[in-house]
């Protein structure tokens, strides 16, 4: 990790870069692989499994016998896991249900917003290195709270054809029945456009790397909702002399793990914590399976020192983590000061890999910088919000002059006659 000290505040835009990828090429290669999708359908899907994949497959859809052979060979451990992260989940954001709450603007006018739950849903679970089943708890819980007649999940085949289990026993406890053995970009073409196995939806969701995600991005500007534009994951952790650097140390290599292009980040008031943290990371990096990912992570990263707090929450806002640490004196009072982040962590007993899993918040979260625009995965990610009004003569009678009156300021008279062939009728 490079170590900066006092960086000069014209020096922050190009210190926090993420790492930069060639987009161009990323965008052609994308481009064709969706286009094929659009046209060959399920031979598509086959094909690019077989290349990116090396697997051959016969059915593209999960059969329940697979489900059943899942069920028989998880452990029961890891199923009360599930269990418990999935009430945690659940608690969490059935709270995010909103009812229904007329208003009255005016007497005799009545107005009110109902959610209904978007019919239509796929949910994006990557394989590769790392079978991420947790993140189906935290896309088809709210889905469910929110109403979603259809979930369909797309997920890529390990190296024998099939689904890890933990993926489909958790898509199975979520209620999940339609799971396709797809990934990459070929899974976001299949979900956007349909094809003779995969139903097309509506909005699609789910982390992935970059060509997943610029996926994402290009079926969205053709038509189909996403959930946000995330890519690799990322932490930020804010640390001063109250920290326990080890835990610090930790929580940045439980991102750094995920993949090369991840980056974490590490800003701090202590010359102290950045010599104990550097130790710490050393130590711990060695002892881990994933060490070769996570190095080159750290490759990506940074340790910060700044002069003070206020300079520290200045920076932190303007580089806007997906995941944002506060291991420091009086966390919670200086967490009112985070206005860019997606979700934060208080205190040195709250590591990131809770929101991972088990706590209740949810872990699909804006990256590279959107946490200034974007809020992470929420019931509300599931729901349209529908307005209704209805006025009654005399509400219609009491609104008439301004409507009347803005409508002819526009000169839209067939809108202003609109209301005026209904107060001049009886």
């Amino acid at each position: 990790m490079q170590v900066i000290r006092y960086p000069e505040k014209n020096t922050w835009n190009a210190l926090l870069q993420r790492p930069v990828f060639d987009t161009r090429e990323l965008e052609a290669t994308v481009s064709a692989i969706l286009a094929d999708v659009k046209v060959t359908g399920d031979a598509a899907l086959r094909k690019y499994t077989q290349q990116f994949d090396k697997v051959t497959l016969t059915d593209i859809r999960v059969t329940t016998a697979e489900f059943e052979a899942a069920d028989a060979i998880l452990d029961e451990p890891l199923k009360n896991a599930i269990r418990q992260a999935a009430l945690n989940i659940e608690a969490f954001h059935r709270a995010q249900v909103e009812s229904v709450t007329l208003i009255e603007t005016m007497p005799g006018v009545q107005c009110w917003r109902k959610p209904v739950g978007i019919e239509k849903v796929g949910l994006y679970i990557p394989g590769g290195t790392a079978p991420l089943f947790s993140t189906i708890l935290m896309l088809a819980i709210p889905a469910r709270l929110a109403g979603c007649n259809e979930i369909v999940l797309c997920t890529p085949p390990g190296k024998d054809g099939l689904v890890h289990p933990a993926v489909l026993w958790a898509a199975h406890f979520t209620g999940i029945t339609q799971v396709f053995k797809t990934g990459g970009v070929q899974a976001i073409g299949a979900m956007a456009y349909g094809t003779e196995s995969v139903p097309k939806v509506y909005k699609i969701f789910g982390p992935g790397n970059q060509y997943v995600t610029c996926a994402k991005q290009l079926v969205n500007s053709a038509g189909t909702a996403i959930d946000m534009p995330a890519g690799p994951s990322e932490v930020a952790v804010f640390a001063d002399d109250a920290c326990v650097p080890a835990f610090v140390a930790a929580d940045l290599l439980s991102q750094a793990e995920h993949g090369a292009d991840s980056q974490v980040l590490l800003v701090t008031t202590s010359e102290k914590v950045i010599v104990e943290v550097e130790k710490e990371v050393a130590a711990q990096l060695a002892l881990l399976p994933r060490k070769e990912l996570a190095a080159q992570a750290l490759d990506n990263s940074k340790l910060i020192l700044v002069k003070d707090r206020d300079e520290a929450m200045d920076m932190l806002n303007d580089y806007a983590p997906e995941h944002l640490i506060m291991a420091c004196e009086n966390d919670e009072a200086l967490a009112t000061r985070v206005i860019n982040a997606g979700s934060v962590f208080l205190g040195n007993y709250s590591p990131e890999s809770a929101g991972d899993y088990a706590s209740g918040t949810n872990h699909t979260l804006p990256t590279n910088g959107y946490a200034t625009a974007y809020s992470g995965v929420s019931v509300d990610s599931f729901v349209k919000k529908i307005t209704f009004q209805r006025l009654t003569r005399e509400g219609l009678l009491a609104l008439a002059p301004s409507i009347e009156a803005m409508a002819a300021a526009e000169g839209l008279d067939a809108h202003k006659n609109a209301v005026s062939i209904r107060i001049k009728s009886n």
